[in-house]
């Protein structure tokens, strides 16, 4: 850890870290935590949002496919690499001057976006949508890691986890709401009405906090890992289009575990003075909730990959009606998110954890188990609410476990491995079950097309959608196609799903040996920290 110069007079030192002004009132923690929320809220939605505009924005644009993907991908992968250095850097100069700059820019950037004339305008809003959002997500954690009392705490995070984990359904469906009513520029009113709000609530009631260090800034640190983040996210945001033969995907891939290593020994020979102390991983609580966090978040997005095609292709559902099919499980997991520090304070953090994972292996199963054509959105619904219900529980504690690793002084840096591992779980999660699904499918429709035309079998092979696309030219085997894909997309559901509940098993049985050991709070203490009265 940094070698910490006093603090002023003039302000409070808590754990390595200044703290200007007196500790927040319970009235200007709800305030702060509020406006923080509002502000990851924006962040968050706009990682998803134009999923659902990728036709609008090729036709306006006159754009080929690999641009629009490029537009909608720009903004991941400057975010994700970004993160650790920007976060850094907002502990050193003022988290709340930090948050205040990055909603600024954030605000900018998207109002140049929505009135971009061209793919090249919109691209270059995108990247500075990326950077001002590196800048807000990991401050908006760190604010309350350093900001909130201990009892409270746990219970923030809870919130700011639930956003996080639901809020890009959530964002999902207002954006495929504003496409099908208005036009794909309106997904940027959102963002900006809510930077426009946590800007305003930031400046009033967020404090400022920041790290006194005798160390100057680890630049080479930030390199390398910005290389490392957006080389291996890059590889498996392509690898399954491209293969993993190709050569940019086998480029990418060594470019990205060479910054890799070079950030890791880095890291180890400036040690005190490293952008991340890359030793605390031996702690239980960095390297087990950094663990869960990757794989409850890429089960979590392979499951929208997967639930996306099979609303839209095999049930015949619009965008909006299927985002709009999702809001359960979504609505669940921000719930129990928030109600997961009670849980973890009653039965401790690795219970909570080992219980909302059990649960998220319990939906996979169902998943597998009871899908099915006839029986349409009943079958996976479920599954879907069981997934919901684990992944809240097992996402609090292990925000929690990952921050509390950290001194208060390096929260800024906290948060963002915290983003960071969401980003890659997303990306893995997302690469794995996707392709199991596309290998599920191609495998089981191959039996299923005797009689069909060799150019329509062939079409139909590649994925549901060219089935469908296929089966429209030909009339005379249309319903046979259609049955075909259908079928065989579900195939390739349930293999997707078992390899799901296999990790999650393995991962509940890791979390028993070594997952996050916060104990069960004595009762006096969690009357204090749930807010009830003792009886």
């Amino acid at each position: 850890m940094s070698t910490y110069q006093p603090a002023p007079p003039t302000t409070a030192a808590r754990g390595g870290a200044v703290v200007s002004g007196s500790a927040p009132s319970v009235s200007q923690l709800r305030m702060i935590l509020i406006a923080v929320s509002v502000a990851l809220m924006a962040v968050i939605a706009s990682v998803s949002g134009l999923n659902v505009a990728q036709t609008h924005l090729a036709v306006d644009f006159g754009a080929g496919q690999t641009t629009v993907l490029w537009i909608i991908n720009t903004y991941t992968l400057t975010l994700a690499a970004l993160l650790l250095p920007l976060g850094a850097l907002g502990d050193r100069l003022g988290r709340k001057p930090m948050l205040i700059v990055g909603l600024v820019i954030f605000g900018a950037a998207s109002v140049a976006a929505g009135l971009a004339p061209n793919a090249e305008i919109m691209l270059a809003a995108r990247v500075l949508s990326g950077v001002s959002a590196a800048m807000i997500m990991p401050i908006t954690l760190a604010v309350i890691t350093s900001t909130f009392p201990e009892h409270e705490r746990g219970k923030a995070i809870g919130v700011w986890t639930g956003i996080a984990g639901g809020g890009g359904i959530l964002g999902m469906f207002l954006s495929a709401l504003l496409v099908d009513v208005a036009s794909w520029r309106w997904l940027f009113v959102l963002p900006v009405a809510l930077i426009i709000v946590a800007l305003a609530m930031a400046v009033r009631s967020v404090p400022n906090s920041r790290e006194y260090s005798g160390h100057s800034f680890d630049l080479v640190g930030a390199l390398t890992s910005s290389v490392a983040v957006v080389g291996l996210i890059y590889v498996l945001h392509e690898a399954p289009e491209r293969g993993w033969g190709d050569p940019v995907t086998v480029i990418s891939l060594l470019v990205g575990l060479a910054a890799l290593i070079a950030f890791v020994t880095w890291e180890l020979r400036r040690r005190d003075a490293s952008l991340l102390d890359v030793r605390l991983f031996r702690e239980r609580g960095l390297a087990g909730g950094s663990l869960t966090l990757l794989v409850v978040f890429g089960v979590q997005a392979g499951i929208a990959v997967v639930l996306f095609p099979f609303f839209q292709a095999v049930l015949g559902w619009s965008g909006l009606l299927s985002t709009l099919a999702m809001m359960p499980m979504a609505v669940l997991m921000m719930m129990t998110s928030a109600l997961a520090p009670r849980l973890a304070a009653r039965i401790g953090s690795r219970s909570t954890v080992a219980l909302g994972v059990a649960l998220g292996g319990v939906g996979l199963t169902l998943m597998a188990l009871v899908v099915s054509v006839d029986g349409g959105y009943l079958s996976v619904l479920p599954g879907m609410l069981a997934m919901g219900v684990g992944m809240g529980f097992s996402m609090a504690p292990s925000t929690e476990a990952i921050t509390s690793s950290l001194p208060v002084a390096k929260q800024g840096v906290a948060s963002a491995l915290n983003d960071i591992t969401r980003e890659f779980g997303t990306a893995l999660g997302v690469a794995m079950l996707g392709a199991l699904l596309s290998a599920g499918y191609r495998s089981s429709i191959g039996d299923k097309l005797h009689g069909i035309p060799a150019d329509t079998a062939s079409t139909a092979r590649e994925g549901i959608a060219n089935a469908l696309e296929a089966a429209g030219e030909s009339s005379s085997h249309s319903p046979q196609v259609i049955h075909a894909a259908q079928q065989a997309f579900v195939d390739g559901w349930r293999q997707a799903m078992v390899v799901g509940a296999v990790v999650m098993a393995g991962m509940f049985l890791v979390i028993l040996a070594s997952g996050p050991q916060r104990r069960p709070a004595l009762p006096a203490e969690v009357t204090e920290a749930t807010g009830t009265v003792a009886r």
